[in-house]
């Protein structure tokens, strides 16, 4: 989308959010539009507003891993689909959580489930949407029903280990000997589309596999097709995709102010390049948006230190355009996103610290890791080190020898 097109998206929303005034149907598709990579069948979405219907959209993720900042790129879209009139549905797979390599229990999902709920609901309610049209479901609540597990062996039957292995290459972890929930994987994301009656999935541009997979899978079910809108690829703090492994590659949406500013210190920011550059990229997918939701007047660049005024950039191209001429510099411009990220988290951590539930729920949704201290293994040095004696006789075998009488020698 162009810049006055992200602009024009911008003004839509802020109305939307306010209330002042309906929204037509070309603001609506230029909210659901925006800063997306790619869209599939945006017919069908077009159809429901003619139809004088909210779309509804999905977007699903795994309670695993700790949230972090990574998750404010989806949080945006879905803040600029609840701004464009949509019903949002946040699927929390609890049941993929579980079958991750069964690494977590069921009751440890479950209080993952709830901090998921909280934290997204909280990210949302920072850049002022509305979450009157949020909605949150559990996979479990219908994954296990019996005309669902019927559809996923009737999937299985359907569908080709090669096609079942194809459509989940990009998001699900492949190996020479991988478990069989790999090719399960893939059936249940296209079943979910039915089952949660939704009009279009939204996701990662590394879900296109999948996505291109249930335009096909769920007709063959006598299912209706549905529409598929995808975010492009953020790279994380060190140029790769953040991760929640990796304390260097993410920020926690409970981080100190003082351990933010560290973590942008730290990232990887080379001068006049903004291709693969992970602070610039979240300028664009986060911070602007952000700021123009909230009804902000851009992102702002501090240069007082140098007496110069400061800069206030309401697009992403004049930023690159300044990054790439060196008038922005990482350590300019390092600074400037710490101070955005810490305060766009404030909301988010005054709700968590006035909640000892939602501080219960984080506790037993992730207790602290208890680091076992490993034994040293006494090595044997053998004879031949410097004043070895050979390993030490146990006192049974030292009692053998002294009862074992010296063998008989003939005279010579």
């Amino acid at each position: 989308m162009t810049t006055d097109s992200t602009l024009a998206a911008t003004a839509d929303a802020k109305l939307a959010i306010s209330g002042d005034n309906k929204l037509t149907k070309e603001q609506q598709l230029a909210l659901i539009n925006v800063n997306l990579a790619e869209v599939l069948n945006p017919e069908i979405i077009e159809k429901v507003i003619d139809e004088g219907r909210a779309p509804r959209i999905y977007w699903g993720t795994a309670t695993t891993g700790r949230p972090h900042c990574g998750y404010l790129v989806p949080a945006i879209k879905i803040a600029q689909l609840l701004a464009a009139g949509c019903h949002v549905i946040v699927l929390l797979a609890d049941i993929h959580a579980v079958l991750d390599n069964l690494k977590s229990t069921v009751e440890l999902v479950g209080y993952r489930a709830k901090y998921y709920e909280r934290t997204i609901t909280a990210l949302l309610k920072a850049v002022g949407v509305p979450t009157d049209k949020l909605e949150f479901v559990l996979g479990s609540s219908y994954q296990k029903s019996p005309d669902y597990i019927m559809d996923v062996y009737k999937l299985a039957t359907l569908v080709s280990e090669h096609d079942a292995k194809k459509a989940g290459a990009e998001v699900v972890k492949q190996s020479d000997n991988a478990p069989l929930s790999g090719l399960l994987y893939p059936i249940l994301q296209v079943l979910d589309e039915e089952y949660l009656k939704v009009d279009a999935q939204f996701g990662g541009v590394d879900q296109r596999k999948l996505f291109a997979a249930a335009k096909d899978w769920l007709p063959r079910l006598g299912y209706k097709e549905r529409a598929h809108i995808m975010n492009p690829m953020v790279p994380g703090l060190q140029g790769s995709k953040m991760s929640s492994s990796d304390p260097d590659s993410k920020i926690d949406l409970l981080d100190a102010p003082d351990v933010v500013t560290r973590k942008i210190r730290k990232a990887e920011a080379a001068p006049k390049v903004t291709e693969g550059n992970g602070l610039i990229s979240f300028i664009e997918y986060v911070l602007l948006p952000a700021a123009q939701l909230l009804g902000k007047e851009g992102f702002r660049v501090d240069r007082s230190r140098d007496n110069l005024e400061d800069l206030v950039y309401t697009d992403i191209v004049k930023i690159k355009a300044d990054y790439e001429s060196d008038v922005l510099t990482p350590q300019l411009i390092k600074p400037a996103i710490s101070a955005a990220i810490n305060e766009l988290l404030v909301p988010i951590q005054t709700a968590f610290q006035a909640s000892p539930e939602w501080q219960e729920i984080a506790d037993k949704a992730y207790p602290p890791e208890i680091k076992v201290k490993k034994e040293k293994k006494v090595k044997n040095k053998g004879t031949r080190y410097p004043g070895g004696g050979g390993p030490a006789k146990t006192q049974e075998a030292a009692a053998r020898e002294e009862a074992t009488p010296e063998p008989a020698t003939e005279n010579a």
